[in-house]
């Protein structure tokens, strides 16, 4: 492979091609169902859906077939199969669907108008993650343009990855024949721990949510006649709460949310916060003078990624300050969110979490958890040779440093799933989600020179894969 080749045309396919038709898709307000119930008559998934297609239906990829799946109810999906020069498949994924919009956007900025501001593209999707099908199109090109060999690959972008992926087992069982077995998944759905170098995910925690509710009364009373004689609703909330974690340190009171962290893991968490350093903590917009939840970079990253926590994300029952009245609010709830490590289960972390809240609840109020969903988290297989020679390669020849290895304290379901189903296959799990790139937050942006970059990694590993019988030996 020609490195400087390949990453001239990324360069040129992002600058020409890439970048404005992710503007484009950065316009459309295809929020994933959860928060779009009416997403199918809006019609923004199917907008996104095409969008994709044609761009890619006009790419000179040699034995190329591109394909919208459209299952009864379920958001579409996006397939593409690419013949190979071999028997062996690849997969790479990617999803279609957005978070909704959330506030504090900066002035100039908004979720559905691409801003290209210091080299990033601000806007609602473009890094989390519109990119993956373009990138992934792109680095199987580099290699026919310099007419490199690679296997048989299937590109699939989902469009409920948001949401949970609660529609894609159906499209994998539907697709299961034309999928076929793959020796390699890609994704580029991950994060990056800076945009200096390559970065591997190898475990992502799992996910429980839950709306929890306390009421005290059948309906509000005024708070001066009642306050001392029957409980407020937020009170019991706060002591169940407590039941969860310490409010101190946020340490995980609930044994099944628990999760042993692999010797290989630990060292890669060390690994990676040599590198980052203060950088760990430092990529947030922290508000005032508040502080890390620890000091030492390590911990920090087994905290985001292999220990459980709790956020709470939602409230309801109260209105806003200015609504407020002197009234005692007969109910609050909050919604729950809680990340689990990677290894642990997540149907048994449900079932613990809902007997703890709901026995003997505080006052003897009325107390509701209701279980939403519950995900299990991912633990990558241990990398082949080849992979680790080939991943390393890429970085040095792409960014100039060595690849490094991290955990992610988010989740994607079909890791997990495509573990299960294809045990022993490899993984290469990347991304551009850096530093301040905010997905699912304001201000999300799109590491342009980043996703250049992986784009040609990916095309490395690729062409590495296709014979890496001859890449373990070198190694």
């Amino acid at each position: 492979m020609d490195n400087a080749k390949v990453l001239e045309f990324t360069h040129r396919i992002w600058d020409e091609s890439i970048v404005p038709t992710l503007c484009d898709y950065v316009r459309i307000p295809n929020k994933s169902p959860n928060f779009d119930p009416d997403w199918d008559s809006h019609g923004y998934m199917d907008q996104a859906a095409e969008l994709m297609a044609d761009w890619c239906r006009k790419q000179p990829v040699k034995g190329m077939q591109v394909e919208i799946v459209r299952l009864e109810g379920r958001t579409p999906l996006l397939f593409i199969e690419i013949d190979g020069d071999n028997d062996d498949t690849v997969l790479l994924y990617g999803h279609l669907d957005k978070q909704p919009e959330f506030d504090g956007w900066s002035d100039g900025l908004t979720p559905w108008e691409p801003v290209i501001r210091d080299g990033k593209l601000y806007g609602r999707g473009g890094a989390d993650d519109g990119y993956a099908v373009f990138g992934s199109l792109a680095a199987i090109r580099a290699l026919q343009e310099q007419g490199l060999p690679h296997a048989r690959c299937v590109v699939l972008i989902e469009g409920c990855e948001e949401s949970g992926s609660f529609d894609l087992p159906y499209y994998i069982d539907h697709l299961e024949a034309r999928i076929g077995t793959p020796s390699l998944v890609v994704c580029l759905d991950a994060e990056c721990g800076n945009y200096e170098q390559l970065w591997t995910t190898t475990s992502l925690r799992g996910n429980l949510v839950g709306t929890l509710k306390a009421a005290v009364l059948k309906e509000g009373v005024h708070s001066g006649g009642a306050s001392g004689i029957v409980p407020s609703s937020f009170r019991v909330l706060r002591l169940l709460l407590d039941r969860l974690e310490d409010p101190e340190t946020g340490a995980s009171r609930v044994p099944e949310l628990e999760g042993n962290v692999p010797a290989a893991r630990l060292e890669q968490a060390r690994a990676a916060a040599a590198v980052l350093g203060d950088n760990v903590h430092q990529r947030f917009p922290w508000a005032g003078g508040t502080r890390p939840v620890a000091q030492e970079p390590v911990e920090l990253i087994l905290n985001n990624t292999w220990r459980p926590t709790l956020s709470v994300t939602g409230a309801a029952g109260m209105p806003t300050p200015g609504a407020a009245g002197n009234t005692l609010r007969p109910w609050t709830s909050l919604k729950l969110s809680f990340r689990l490590p990677p290894t642990a289960d997540p149907a048994r972390a449900a079932a613990a979490v809902k007997k703890v809240l709901e026995t003997d609840p505080p006052l003897g109020a009325e107390v509701e958890f209701d279980v939403e969903s519950s995900m299990g988290g991912w633990n990558a297989p241990p990398v082949a040779p080849w992979l680790e020679a080939s991943m390393q390669a890429a970085s040095e020849a792409f960014f100039g440093k060595p690849a490094l290895y991290m955990g992610t304290g988010g989740s994607i379901p079909f890791m997990g799933m495509l573990g299960e189903k294809f045990p022993g296959v490899q993984f290469l799990v990347t991304g551009v989600l850096g530093p301040n790139s905010n997905a699912h937050g304001p201000n999300e942006f799109l590491h342009i020179e980043t996703g250049k970059r992986i784009t040609a990694c990916v095309a490395r590993v690729l062409a590495d894969h296709y014979r890496r019988a001859d890449v373990a030996q070198a190694a």
